[in-house]
């Protein structure tokens, strides 16, 4: 295990980055005025769709339509100082019932090394967790940031800093850490950080931590990551391993839908990630991965994927995604490959 660890980080460490630092699921790019800078008083209405067509080789073949999301939201600001968003979650596939609210946070951002934002938002942990949904290179996020940086959106407090155009950025945030919706059972808060630093023009490193108490106040979670991306010309290669150990809320669920696993009192996961942009429209993808839900027992629930993949860009708001996702569990000889297709709008 720790073998693959270190090929994956020497390989990196040897290579851009998305700097986004968005609390939500948009870029955190400012409402300007007509100068360009933040206005006294502004609003966007914004929001996207990803209908999608999946197909399982399992060993009873399965496919189907569904949206991976479908989102409408606002944001703008009230004066210099403060700032709001608000984002609506309306595909019941992520859900799993009617719509609800995503995020929703008032931030004041009058000095750009101290922003505030308190409200629902996304966890700072992680660097797919913290690109932009619409942003992602690949149909899923990785299955780690999946099923350890769980939940991935907290009701919260959050300190942030720095500018696109800073080498240095960071945020830290005291959170519920219990998810969407539910007041926290007790009195202890997760405390959850993340930083990145432009290390060369081509390169940059970021990372996480995590403590807090996902379900009482006797028994606490300790989670750390480190990530690393380099964007050289037209290739673009990116990385992240995440670590984690203790308890966890089993009510939390999964990133973005996804199943939750059983998980061990140790675990951790890891990816590697390529792309290389043949020109505007067209860029093919591919993406290594392994998941272990139980490091303390050998072989037996470790998993690993391959996903091979395309993106067809028809412009800045209309995308194609075509990923095969090639599956291995170790002692677990099923078919599960799968197929899945998205087109995704943005406006």
């Amino acid at each position: 295990m720790k073998t693959k660890i270190i090929l994956l980080f020497s390989i990196l460490f040897a290579l851009q980055f998305n700097t986004t630092f968005a609390q939500g699921c948009e870029d955190d790019a400012p409402v300007a005025g007509a100068s360009g800078v933040p206005s006294t008083s502004s609003s966007t209405v914004f929001g996207y769709i990803q209908p999608q067509y999946n197909t399982y080789f399992t060993d009873n073949g399965e496919n189907t339509f569904n949206f991976k999301r479908a989102r409408l939201g606002v944001r703008g600001r009230v004066n210099r100082s403060f700032s709001y968003y608000v984002v609506l979650e309306t595909s019941a596939f992520i859900g799993g019932g009617d719509a609800y609210l995503l995020d929703a946070f008032v931030t004041y951002d009058k000095n750009e090394w101290a922003k505030i934002s308190l409200g629902s938002f996304k966890q700072p942990f992680g660097r797919e967790v913290t690109t932009a949904c619409h942003s992602l290179t690949t149909i899923d996020r990785s299955i780690v940031a999946d099923q350890l940086v769980a939940p991935q959106r907290d009701m919260g407090l959050m300190l942030l800093g720095g500018t696109k155009e800073s080498k240095f950025k960071y945020s830290i945030a005291l959170m519920n850490g219990r998810g969407l919706g539910i007041n926290d059972n007790n009195e202890k808060k997760d405390v959850t950080g993340r930083a990145t630093y432009q290390l060369l023009d081509f390169m940059n490193v970021g990372a996480s931590f995590r403590y807090g108490y996902p379900n009482n106040e006797d028994d606490d979670r300790t989670t750390y990551g480190i990530d690393a991306s380099i964007n050289y010309n037209a290739f673009t290669l990116q990385g992240e391993y995440i670590y984690d150990e203790g308890d966890y809320n089993r009510a939390a669920g999964g990133g973005c839908g996804s199943e939750p696993l059983e998980l061990g009192n140790k675990r951790e996961g890891a990816y590697v990630m390529a792309t290389y942009d043949i020109n505007e429209k067209l860029q093919p993808v591919f993406k290594y991965e392994y998941f272990d839900q139980d490091t303390q027992i050998e072989k037996i629930g470790y998993q690993e994927r391959m996903t091979v993949g395309l993106n067809y860009f028809f412009n800045k708001s209309t995308r194609f995604q075509l990923n095969y996702q090639a599956n291995i569990e170790t002692y677990n000889s099923i078919d599960n490959d799968a197929l899945l297709m998205q087109m995704q709008i943005k406006f």
